[in-house]
């Protein structure tokens, strides 16, 4: 079958870019530059709607595994997982696990159905166990805002469906190879992927940017979403570094439609070079 999505072999593991679509934002959502400079990065990489986000989600099929790395937002009139799934030749009942970067709205709305029932229904879903203290802390639900409040209850009803077969990450590798990378700031249990082979590396490293032009060359920018925007911030420095340093093929779900990427220094920050190899 002809691949008709960004994709890459890494090992034993074909990993598939698969496109949610677009989420409608606005770089207000960015601290530590003016709107015009943000403006002028993004209309600079050619992008014609500077303020919108592209979401992905990654599948990993392998060793006998069809792996989903988060389940995109799962909007009403938007839901381009389950047909791009679909097209790639993959039913949701096919997915056995699926590994939550962490649990904002965009990465685990499609976990449920419009009955707010499991989508994936013979999925496993692995997550940090301090990404569900997070979300589970009642003290955090009585303090946020009603955007806020929105977001906890999802995760509540969303780890609620899936109760009989939630598990933490503890250190292990998945399915032989695929290691869990803690990554936090953006949330307490933000976490990447990362796969190692003799020759290459490849690493889903979730959200360490919103916005990749303007991130990389300004890693001190942070978005309104940070649950800690100074330890975000030394994570996103660290793993640019890391990325250029051991010449990491980074996947991430707001990389855009292209879905691979190589960092490169720059000045005093990075660039992000979308890949086709």
């Amino acid at each position: 079958m002809n691949q008709p999505f960004p994709s890459r072999e890494t090992g034993d593991f074909q990993i598939t870019a698969l496109s949610d679509g677009i989420m409608s934002a606005s770089l207000d959502l960015l601290s530590g530059i003016e709107k015009a400079e943000a403006d002028l990065i993004q209309r600079n990489a050619g992008i014609n709607e500077p303020g919108d986000i592209h979401i992905n989600c990654y599948l990993i099929r392998g060793r006998g595994r069809i792996i989903l790395v988060d389940a995109g937002a799962g909007m009403p009139g938007n839901m381009q997982l389950t047909a791009n799934l679909a097209a790639a030749g993959v039913s949701p009942d096919d997915i056995d696990t699926v590994l939550l970067t962490h649990c904002h709205p965009d990465h685990i709305g499609g976990l449920l159905d419009p009955e707010k029932k499991p989508v994936f229904k013979h999925a496993e879903i692995m997550l940090h166990p301090l990404e569900a203290q997070h979300w589970l802390d009642d003290k955090k639900f009585e303090i946020a805002n009603e955007r806020g409040q929105r977001n906890i209850r999802l995760v509540r009803q969303t780890l609620d469906a899936y109760a009989h077969n939630v598990h933490f990450f503890n250190g292990d590798k998945i399915a032989g190879s695929i290691l869990p990378v803690w990554l936090p700031g953006h949330t307490p249990g933000h976490t990447g992927f990362r796969i190692d082979t003799d020759d290459k590396c490849l690493l889903i490293w979730g959200d360490i940017v919103h916005y990749p032009h303007i991130q990389s060359a300004q890693p001190a920018v942070s978005i309104l979403f940070d649950t800690d925007p100074i330890q975000a911030e030394q994570t996103r420095k660290m793993i640019l570094e890391k990325a250029v340093s051991e010449k990491l093929l980074i996947a991430g779900m707001h990389l855009g439609q292209a879905g691979f990427a190589h960092v490169l220094r720059e000045g005093n920050g990075y660039r992000i070079s979308c890949t086709d190899k």
